[in-house]
């Protein structure tokens, strides 16, 4: 990054954060302290206007905002195909949201680059290979959980699950202290402390019924950001299968969740899976029929086993 796009950078941060240390702002932007020093004194002489506090930081004088920036032919593609993926994402607010806001680009892009711009949108598409479609109940849900996680206020609601073997069991009331909302190859998922788990734990809107807040304030801890969060990984079951060389592209484009590693040998292939049970690979190992084996657990034999059997009685 040369100097001039540094000093923007700095602007925007500070905009964006409040108050910054010299030290934050050097590993944001992986240059040294004494480069950040200069560059603040290069911005003060500017005019803008940067207040300084020792032991605290850099901040900028309220009330003052960068004038509307031009963007770039592919700054302005990203930011307008952002507002195609809320428009079918998210619900009606946010949808009705992201029309005016890809108004509002459209109108301050210089004619060339607006014509640019929608010369490659209408060659750009942003698919979801797992697109499921958004029911109208979870778009609502969706508005209902984001007022709650806002306002820190907690949220009752029946939770329906599968079982161990893939059947239905009786949905279980849940108290759950919301903290965020992720989209996951299709599903919007909350990520909530639940009272019944006493953890963290993650719900399927889709599974989601009978929803409404308590009006309990709750605190998220101080050691929790989304944006950091990752779920234990729990799959320990070590699942492995032969199968054939030609279906080596098939089942790596099969993007499965659980496969862990690929192995070609002289015979075919070794496909290694690490799941939580048996029931998450199960229906994948029949969907493949006499082309994949399984080697091991015993367990999984015993499952397929199971199943033809139970499939051969109905033929």
């Amino acid at each position: 990054m040369n100097k001039t796009d540094r000093l923007l950078a700095i602007v925007l941060e500070l905009q964006r954060s409040g108050t910054l240390r010299a030290e934050d702002l050097a590993a944001t932007f992986e240059t040294s302290q004494r480069t950040i020093y200069r560059d603040i004194q290069a911005l003060s002489e500017a005019g803008v206007p940067i207040v300084g506090s020792t032991g605290i930081g850099y901040s900028l004088m309220e009330g003052y905002f960068l004038p509307p920036l031009s963007f770039t032919i592919e700054e302005a593609v990203a930011l307008l195909i952002g507002t195609d993926f809320v428009e079918t994402k998210f619900d009606s607010r946010y949808r009705a949201t992201a029309n005016t806001s890809q108004a509002k680009i459209e109108a301050i892009l210089p004619d060339k680059v607006l014509d640019e711009v929608r010369r490659i949108r209408g060659i750009t598409k942003v698919a979801d290979p797992n697109e499921i479609g958004i029911s109208r109940m979870e778009k609502e849900f969706l508005v209902q959980l984001r007022q709650a996680i806002l306002q820190m206020t907690k949220v009752e609601f029946r939770y329906a699950k599968k079982s161990r073997f893939g059947e239905d069991v009786e949905p279980t009331r849940r108290r759950v202290a919301p903290y965020g909302l992720i989209l996951i190859n299709g599903y919007w998922v909350l990520i909530a402390a639940c009272e019944l788990r006493d953890a963290i734990r993650h719900f399927r809107l889709s599974r989601i019924s009978d929803l409404h807040e308590t009006g309990e304030i709750y605190e998220v801890p101080a050691e929790f950001n989304l944006k950091d969060y990752s779920p234990v990984d729990d799959r320990h079951l070590l699942i492995r299968v032969h199968t054939n060389l030609r279906l080596a592209e098939q089942i790596k484009e099969s993007n499965n969740f659980y496969l862990e590693d690929i192995q070609v040998e002289e015979r075919g292939l070794i496909v290694t899976f690490r799941v939580r049970q048996i029931e998450d690979i199960l229906h994948w190992v029949l969907s493949w029929g006499s082309d994949v084996v399984v080697l091991e657990p015993d367990q999984l034999r015993q499952r397929v086993r199971e199943e033809l059997e139970n499939m051969l009685k109905r033929y």
